[in-house]
């Protein structure tokens, strides 16, 4: 019998013993345990009964002033950047390892479809310009065609489009995915900047989905390192 992981816990009853009653079944603390609610699970800190259960830490940002929750915790600066592989317009693979040996820039958003979105491609592909050896790359959930359609009517040549629409775990690793709100699914809004070596160097986790990026903070990480 499958049982529901999410919400089990909220209609869960006390029973005899230490045993709790879900319809008419009856389960002990520990069946319970990997059954709680997915929120509880990302609230960070330690399981009372559970010592040595470290529950994941949830990185929030705002939509319109409104919380919103990331499903894990976002990349913190000095750490190795993972690997990732996303799709280019050409619908062939754009992987980090690919890129290692250069600057990179992720400039994350949720869609191109929103003008903020926009604006920051627009943004980030003039200051590409001016900054040698380094790749600036707008990673979103958009479909490659989007991407090539927006590129092209906007003239963007010195940014690479990459789409994360295949779910490869890149929101996973960056800590970008939207966990809930009105853009459940999507990808937070976010600059990452990675130096020659692999080493995330600046990270910049926008507050509130809506503004735009810290672009002369990134620029700045780019040209010190």
């Amino acid at each position: 019998m499958c049982l529901p992981g999410i919400g089990f816990a909220r209609f869960a009853r006390a029973g005899p013993g230490n045993k709790f009653r879900f319809g008419p079944f009856y389960y002990n603390k520990d069946s319970l345990y990997g059954l709680r609610r997915q929120s509880d699970v990302f609230r960070g800190g330690v399981e009372p009964d559970r010592p040595n259960k470290t529950h994941i830490v949830m990185s929030t940002v705002k939509f319109k002033g409104s919380p919103v929750n990331l499903a894990g915790e976002f990349i913190r600066e000095g750490v190795a950047a993972p690997d990732f592989e996303l799709v280019k317009t050409d619908l062939t693979p754009l992987r980090f390892s690919d890129l290692k040996g250069r600057r990179v820039v992720l400039n994350i958003f949720p869609s191109l479809d929103t003008g903020v979105c926009a604006a920051s491609v627009r943004r980030f592909n003039k200051l590409a310009a001016s900054l040698p050896d380094t790749v600036v790359v707008a990673v979103s959930k958009d479909l490659p065609f989007a991407h090539a359609r927006f590129c092209t009517t906007e003239g963007i040549e010195n940014v690479v489009p990459a789409s994360d629409f295949r779910a490869s775990g890149f929101d996973a690793a960056y800590g970008v995915a939207m966990a809930d709100g009105p853009l459940k699914g999507l990808l937070a809004r976010a600059v990452v900047v990675i130096d020659r070596e692999g080493k995330v160097v600046y990270a910049q986790l926008v507050p509130e989905i809506t503004e735009e990026p810290d672009y002369d903070g990134a620029a700045e990480a780019v040209r010190t390192h």
